[in-house]
This record gives structure tokens, C-alpha cells and sequence, in this order.
């Protein structure tokens, strides 16, 4: 992970925006994605990390995830990354069960897209 990406998380942190163990567990997912020779920057991973980050802690917090009217469009544009699916489904499972934050399909789909994106890139 660059400098550039841990900062955003830095700014949400100190902004409030997110809670402590949300940005840990962020930055550990990230961590991991990087050892796995994914590249792991700002330019490539800045869109999936605030994006996750706020879904969490929109759970956290009790607030509604709603389902996307585009959710039959996703899931068909991922029949082609099942690693991606996978991956994210595996996150998922690590936010339910290190934060009680369960995240709906919707967003298990949209996290999907954004790891087979950072899967297309080159490796670092």
C-alpha cells in the first residue's frame, strides 16, 4: 500500500468518517491483497478502499444498504471473474465476523467489480 492510500484512510479516520477498527480492517485487507502481488496504490485501489470503508460503517452504524437496480447487470459482468467473487465473498465473511458487519449482495457485487479491476492491473 502507497502513502497516497494510506492516507486516504487517515483523513476518513481522523475525519470521523469511519471508526477505528473499520480502517483496520481495511487497511489489513489491503495489506493482504498486497502480498498477494496485487498493486495496491492510490490510483488503483483509492475508489475500492472508500468504498468498503463507508459500506462498513454504514452497517455499523445501523444504516440501510439498499440493493442497486443494477445488481443483475453486476452479477452477470462478474460470470467472468470468479476469483474476484470469490475474494469478496471472503472479505465479507471477515467483516461479519471481526466487525458483525454483514454486508448484503449488492455490496458483495460491487466489491466484486472493483477486485476484478485491481485483478486486471499489473502486478506490483
Amino acid at each position: 500500500m502507497d502513502d497516497q492510500l494510506a492516507l486516504r484512510i487517515q483523513l476518513f479516520l481522523e475525519g470521523g468518517q469511519v471508526r477505528p477498527e473499520v480502517a483496520e480492517f481495511v487497511t489489513d485487507e489491503l495489506r493482504s491483497l498486497a502480498a498477494d502481488g496485487r498493486p495496491v496504490t492510490e490510483d488503483t485501489a483509492g475508489m475500492l478502499t472508500s468504498h468498503l470503508m463507508m459500506a462498513l460503517t454504514r452497517l455499523l452504524n445501523g444504516e440501510p444498504i439498499e440493493q442497486f437496480l443494477t445488481d443483475d447487470q453486476v452479477a452477470a459482468e462478474l460470470a467472468g471473474h470468479p476469483d474476484a467473487v470469490e475474494r469478496a465473498r471472503a472479505i465479507a465473511a471477515r467483516a461479519a465476523q471481526r466487525l458483525g458487519a454483514a454486508l448484503p449482495d449488492s455490496e458483495i457485487n460491487f466489491l466484486a467489480m472493483h477486485l476484478a479491476v485491481l485483478a486486471q492491473r499489473p502486478a506490483a
